[in-house]
């Protein structure tokens, strides 16, 4: 395998020069560790499924059938670098996406593509999209280009690995590689080129808390098709993972996959981006976010590599992700306050405001039948600890509220 998949990481220096292994300050500092970063959200693509789509397109074009047309179904990183590949082999490609896909999404894979792709807009979900192509294939006797599920992908995935071992410093011996699972692409690749190099415990795999398909289905010992999928991390929201994929991720145990609350990964996107400057999709965000999850004692002394596995980030997003992370970190909050309906009730209760919180949102619906009104109130503050004097506030005024900052159900209607 790592002949090939050597042979393949030369090939794909047609395409754009190996994405840099780059040591962390920043991280290394906070764990006490040598804290470096595969940084694969510097491709042409801006993520490495153009990898998978090279290699699978380029033994096609080498066996000479170019004259087939080339079919992929996704509304993310994959058609991107499907359309980039197929525009670098001049053949036509036809990449079918849902209806509800972002517009810039399309324009994006459109403009890697140019000419050489065709963009079909089919259903509601990414499962009758994905029918349709499959239709479409077998009706034009065309070739799929799977997303993670088959050797080829697998393989171009794995040059990953290659390129670490290829890139770490002279004496440095890596001690935990985290990557992130989707379909399973990624990690299947890299696990199996390290393996042999590395000890079986040295891999780490994050997926995100509503997407736990490789964790789901390595506790079952089979292949899990998950019930429902929280979408919010999109490029690895998947519900089943790839049936070679998990045979290749088989041997590994339930415990080394971390699973990473959504709104975790929210404050890792909002850091790295403040902090850093980098550019992080929520998938992209899984690896920094375990590092957060597995703490300073698991992580001090060591030689961790992360994997960042995309920076397709869509700014029309930042407010819903800034707000997640603030309410994961414990510095917003939302409460249903009653009030008494009088005159002053209102005043009364802003002076029990410390100086650190700031009213982010405030509803109020008087009803004159009523001796009581009901508010909506948000409060930011700058530090978590100021929430307890404030509710110990509350209870001293008698003022009668209900958190609701964790519950799901009404943040989605109000919130």
């Amino acid at each position: 395998m790592k002949s090939q998949v050597n042979e393949a990481k030369e090939a794909l220096r047609e395409l754009f020069p190996a994405t840099p292994l780059q040591l962390n300050e920043h991280l290394s500092a906070r764990y006490g560790a040598h804290i470096y970063l595969k940084r694969e959200d510097l491709t042409p693509v801006r993520s490495y499924k153009i990898r998978g789509a090279f290699n699978f397109l380029r033994k096609v074009v080498a066996a000479g059938e170019t004259d087939k047309v080339f079919v992929c179904a996704s509304a993310g990183n994959h058609a991107q670098g499907f359309a980039f590949v197929c525009r670098h082999f001049g053949v036509q490609g036809v990449v079918f996406m849902p209806v509800t896909t972002p517009q810039q999404k399309i324009d994006k894979t459109r403009m890697f593509g140019g000419d050489f792709i065709t963009i079909k807009l089919v259903g509601d979900f990414f499962d009758q999209c994905y029918q349709a192509a499959r239709d479409y294939v077998e009706r034009m006797d065309g070739y799929m280009v799977p997303p993670f599920d088959h050797a080829d992908i697998i393989e171009g995935q794995a040059t990953v690995g290659a390129e670490i071992m290829e890139q770490l410093p002279e004496g440095e011996v890596i001690d935990a590689v985290i990557m992130p699972v989707g379909g399973g692409g990624l990690s299947a690749g890299v696990s199996g080129y390290l393996s042999g190099i590395l000890p079986k415990d040295a891999f780490l795999f994050c997926e995100p808390a509503g997407a736990p398909s490789l964790k789901t289905s390595l506790e079952a010992g089979k292949v899990v098709t998950l019930d429902r999928v929280d979408n919010f991390v999109d490029g690895a929201a998947v519900a089943r993972i790839g049936e070679l994929n998990f045979e290749r991720l088989s041997g590994f145990s339930p415990e080394q996959v971390l699973l990473l609350e959504e709104n975790a990964i929210c404050v890792t996107i909002t850091e790295m981006l403040n902090l850093e400057g980098v550019v992080l999709e929520p998938a992209g965000a899984l690896s920094l976010a375990a590092l957060e999850k597995l703490g300073r004692p698991a992580l001090e002394g060591k030689t961790i590599v992360a994997v960042v596995s995309g920076g397709n980030f869509d700014f029309e997003r930042l407010p819903d992700v800034k707000e997640r992370a603030m309410r994961y970190s414990g510095l917003k909050k939302y409460f249903i306050l009653r009030l008494p309906q009088r005159p002053g009730a209102l005043k009364d209760f802003l002076t029990l405001l410390g100086e650190e919180d700031d009213i982010a949102r405030f509803e109020y619906l008087k009803k004159s039948a009523r001796n009581f009104g009901s508010i909506l109130l948000g409060i930011e503050t700058k530090r978590p600890e100021n929430f307890p004097p404030l509710f110990a506030a509350f209870d001293a005024a008698g003022i009668g509220y209900q958190d609701i900052t964790e519950n799901d159900i009404l943040a989605n209607l109000i919130i």
